[in-house]
């Protein structure tokens, strides 16, 4: 394969998984200058430097190469010593989201999840930017088990045991292991396509729903589910709320949602703008 250099804008980091080969993974995903759809799997962030890890809204310039043992067409192996970020991501706030909204426009937006596998189909897409019409619930199911199991807790541990990995933050070294997220979310929403309403349900892996779920774990104890349906039944939902949709390696008809975006919404006469662009 031959790698080129990229300078790809971060819009996706999946909550991590347990790997064997490369401690503990996630999909990171992007677009390039051009506006095309990147993805970055597996992304081993445990073995990336403090210098190089980045966040949601930042350019990374990297040498990257088509990954040769994932055939979905955006995925890529990334070189991890030549990640170089810019100082920090793009702000939010209005001036920020003007920059951000200048990237979003030069990706294709879907306005029904029926077209996004269309396009898998016809295409072999499997990014895709989705605007849902509304969000009907969140689904909360507690996860078939609540903690790794023993397989996966080796595939954490074995490779963070070699090399200057541990957390020596307490006596003995102990090593630190990725927290499970005990429960499965799900958003439940529809789509609108010529004056007809379509329901759909997907899983939500972004990382900062994970995030939120520990945040909002830690403030609140067992009243954690309040606050946290809250966010993403309320607050999210009256944002111009985009899901970044991926599929699944061994699955790849299978879709998730891998990146909630929300934009603030717009004014009406913005918004019947962009939707006639909407596929």
């Amino acid at each position: 394969m031959i790698s080129r250099l990229e300078r790809i804008l971060i819009l996706c980091k999946t909550y991590p998984s347990p790997s064997a080969k490369h401690v503990e993974t996630s999909c990171v995903a992007g677009i390039n200058e051009s506006g095309d759809l990147i993805r970055i799997y597996p992304m081993p962030f445990r073995l990336v430097g403090d210098e190089q890890k980045f966040k949601k809204w930042q350019w990374i310039a990297a040498r990257i190469e088509k990954a040769s043992n994932d055939h979905r067409p955006e995925s890529h192996k990334i070189y991890i010593d030549t990640i170089e970020c810019d100082d920090a991501p793009i702000p939010s706030g209005d001036a920020g989201w003007r920059v951000r909204r200048q990237w979003l426009n030069k990706m294709s937006r879907f306005a029904d999840f029926t077209a996004v596998e269309a396009n898998r189909v016809a295409h072999g897409a499997t990014l895709a930017l989705l605007q849902p019409k509304r969000i009907i619930a969140l689904n909360i199911k507690a996860a078939s088990s609540p903690e790794w199991t023993e397989e996966e807790k080796e595939k954490l541990l074995q490779m963070q045991s070699q090399g200057d990995l541990f957390n020596a933050d307490d006596e003995g070294k102990r090593l630190k292991l990725l927290k499970k997220i005990p429960f499965d979310f799900h958003y439940r929403y529809e789509c609108e396509v010529d004056g007809q309403t379509y329901g759909y349900k997907h899983k939500l892996v972004d990382w900062e729903v994970g995030a939120l779920y520990w945040n909002v774990r830690s403030r609140y104890g067992e009243n954690w589910e309040a606050p946290f349906r809250k966010k993403l039944e309320e607050q999210l939902p009256a944002k111009d709320l985009l899901f970044l949709m991926g599929t699944i390696h061994r699955f790849p008809d299978q879709w998730l949602i891998v990146s909630l975006i929300y934009p603030p919404k717009q004014p009406p006469e913005v918004e019947n703008q962009l939707s006639l662009f909407a596929l």
